[in-house]
């Protein structure tokens, strides 16, 4: 591993994460703000494991295992109608929450070397991160702000993305389509 980024993490690092768009246009301007993750190039995403295989662990055989993995696993439509708090973290909720656990259970359970945030949270709730590191006050305050559009907020997911952080950017590596055929490399 490289050495580590502002954020403490190490170059190297990876996830997979399900990327949501639609999100960006509720939370995008609270993420810019109160989101260390945006600044380092993470879009509104779902987690589907952090971290990850190290990056210099991850060869072509690992990309077609995960290929491989995420084909049989069928795309899903998710909404996004209430918010959440962890210490520290304000989140949205998704539902149904289950396609992501099961693909989170998937990944882990080929790579138990990789539990989902290193082991530290048992059995993680899935969740788009908003905000990190504030006062309840501002949560209040992006909460007031964005929830009157979480109604309309829904997505498809249809794919799950291989990122690495090289000590200051998280980038795309691959993407792995749910339910078709497995591709990959840099993007």
């Amino acid at each position: 591993m490289g050495q580590k980024g502002t954020s403490g993490r190490a170059a190297g690092t990876t996830a997979l994460v399900a990327v949501v768009p639609e999100a960006e246009k509720v939370v995008g301007a609270a993420r810019e703000r109160y989101d260390p993750a945006a600044a380092e190039g993470v879009p509104a995403h779902l987690t589907v494991l952090y971290p990850f295989l190290p990056a210099e662990r991850i060869d072509t055989g690992g990309r077609a295992a995960l290929g491989e993995l995420f084909a049989g696993h069928a795309p899903f439509e998710m909404r996004f109608p209430r918010f959440g708090r962890f210490p520290d973290l304000l989140w949205l909720a998704p539902e149904p929450e289950g396609p992501v656990r099961a693909l989170t259970a998937a990944v882990a359970t080929r790579w138990p070397e990789a539990p989902p945030y290193g082991g530290a949270f048992g059995d993680p709730a899935p969740h788009l991160t908003v905000a990190q590191g504030q006062s309840d006050e501002v949560y209040a305050a992006v909460e007031a702000e964005c929830v009157p559009a979480l109604a309309l907020l829904r997505t498809r997911i249809a794919e799950v993305r291989l990122v690495v952080f090289d000590g200051v950017r998280w980038t795309q590596d691959a993407v792995f389509p749910l339910g078709g055929a497995p591709h990959g490399g840099a993007r």
